[in-house]
């Protein structure tokens, strides 16, 4: 915690000095909440009265966070296109490279690094709408046609 935020757990009022052309003015914020540690999570306990605003704008924001949780394909996507960069610049030679200083099989780095082939219409597709069905293995497993309408069918089922 930063020496300036000392009373953000006690729920004190923190005064921060705001300079001005006729002197220094003090002014007090005070924002009535109170953060508690549960295990690891810290929450955020605010009064009875709060506005009802409030808690369903918490609520929306809890939903959203737990919507764009780290799924095992969303950090797949981002390590491949990782790796990729690091072949552009010139960084490592090749995925055997990559996949001896990442300490994993050069099969599985392969398998990988197939998925900066597919298009931005199915990335977006697989990141917007986090379907149980829809996981990392099968992505892998499915044929991924270079033409980017094609791996739009393949992944939305029109093609048999």
């Amino acid at each position: 915690m930063a020496k300036q935020d000392k009373g953000v757990l006690t729920g004190k009022p923190v005064t921060y000095p705001i300079p001005s052309p006729a002197g220094g003015v003090q002014m007090e914020t005070f924002i009535p909440w109170t953060l508690v540690k549960r295990g690891i999570r810290r929450e955020i306990i605010t009064p009875l009265d709060a506005p009802q605003a409030f808690t369903v704008e918490a609520a929306a924001e809890r939903t959203k966070r737990k919507a764009a949780e780290s799924t095992p394909l969303i950090r797949a996507l981002g390590l491949a296109h990782y790796w990729q960069r690091l072949l552009d610049e010139g960084k490592y030679r090749s995925i055997t490279d990559i996949a001896a200083a990442e300490g994993i099989d050069v099969t599985q780095g392969r398998r990988l690094l197939r998925l900066t082939l597919l298009g931005p219409v199915v990335v977006d597709n697989l990141l917007a709408s986090p379907d149980v069905a829809i996981n990392l293995e099968s992505v892998l497993r499915r044929v991924m046609p270079l033409d980017w309408r094609a791996q739009a069918a393949v992944f939305t089922g029109d093609v048999g």
